[in-house]
């Protein structure tokens, strides 16, 4: 996993990244060629890996194969205050939460597709696969239909997923002003501590 600093990702990033993966747009549905069709056979896997937070930086890994989402492991700094901790544990609670959510979702996905691809070429009177072995594939139109489908069938679940999203967003960028205000009160009580001390030293 590689490195980044602690900064809050926006909504339209997340977002953008979670539609992605369900690859909706005829160009990037893998039916364009027998070459990406092949690579759709190929059994995904997702690494158990976790690094021990670091107490300097985040860290943050390549895009996990079924959320298509990058993990992230965030900080635990040495001086951490309860309230810095506070934010801290939502914002791993909501990365692992976004990170369960779109690998069941994409999983569903997935296997929904392939039921709906066998069920289609079985009714042309033809079988996964042709006489060579290579893949038969669907036209972006048929392909369409199944899309429209799905994003239907699970638009209740998408629109609480939202909800939760917002939620959560709300709740730790009114945390992290907090933190904020928590850190510019601890200077000012500080730099107030350091005055009356050098008031009270003896001169030379």
């Amino acid at each position: 996993m590689s490195v980044r600093h602690s900064t809050c990702r926006s909504f339209s990033k997340l977002t953008l990244a979670a539609l992605r993966s369900y690859r909706l747009f005829p160009v990037s549905c893998g039916f364009c060629s027998s070459e990406r069709a092949a690579r759709q056979d190929e059994p995904r896997k997702s690494s158990c890996f976790r690094p021990t937070p670091s107490s300097t930086h985040d860290w943050i890994g390549p895009p996990n194969p079924l959320s298509n989402l990058r993990p992230i492991v965030y900080r635990v700094p040495e001086d951490e205050s309860d309230l810095e901790k506070q934010l801290r544990k939502l914002r791993q609670e909501t990365e692992d939460w976004n990170q369960n959510f779109w690998t069941k979702q994409n999983i569903s996905f997935s296997q929904e597709k392939e039921v709906f691809i066998v069920s289609q070429l079985k009714t042309k009177g033809l079988t996964l696969r042709d006489e060579n072995g290579r893949r038969r594939a669907l036209s972006s139109e048929e392909m369409a239909l199944f899309y429209k489908s799905f994003l239907d069938r699970n638009r209740s679940r998408h629109a609480d997923y939202n909800k939760e999203w917002y939620r959560r967003n709300f709740s730790i960028t009114l945390l992290m002003a907090r933190v904020a205000l928590s850190g510019v009160w601890r200077t000012v009580v500080d730099r107030q501590q350091e005055k009356k001390k050098k008031r009270s030293s003896p001169t030379t």
